[in-house]
Parts: structure tokens; sequence; C-alpha cells
């Protein structure tokens, strides 16, 4: 698929140059860069979620008790 942008002469020179710098085309910088915006807000989604689900049932555990609950390391009395 073929996607146009239509954007100032003065931000067309500022990518070109960036993305030339960087050993990559303008249409690989462009993509990267979407591609890039769309996974944070994806994070920030499921860590406003997490939280979320947090405050509901603020429950912490420590390493050491996740691992004796998955059964990953033993009570250091046994």
């Amino acid at each position: 698929m073929t996607m146009t942008l239509r954007i100032s002469d003065e931000d067309s020179k500022l990518i070109k140059d960036f993305a030339k710098l960087h050993g990559i085309s303008a249409s690989e910088f462009m993509r990267r860069a979407a591609l890039e915006k769309i996974e944070d807000e994806l994070d920030v989604r499921a860590a406003e979620k997490a939280y979320a689900e947090y405050l509901a049932d603020p429950v912490t555990y420590s390493h050491e008790e996740m691992g004796r609950m998955l059964g990953i390391t033993k009570d250091a009395d046994a």
C-alpha cells in the first residue's frame, strides 16, 4: 500500500536529512516513527489498565513470595 503525506518543504528536508544520517530512507523512517508512536500509545493504555486494576485490588507480592507461589524457589527454612 502506498500512502501520501503532505508536509512543508522544511519538514521534508529535516526528515530526509535525519533519515539519511541514520542510513535509512525517509519512507522507512516515517514507517518506523508511526509504528513506534502506535506502540507507545498501546503501552500507555496497558499501563493505565494495569494501574486501575492495582487500585481496585492493591495486593502486592515480593520476588521471593512470587517465586514460592510459582514453585520456582523454596522456603529458606526447607
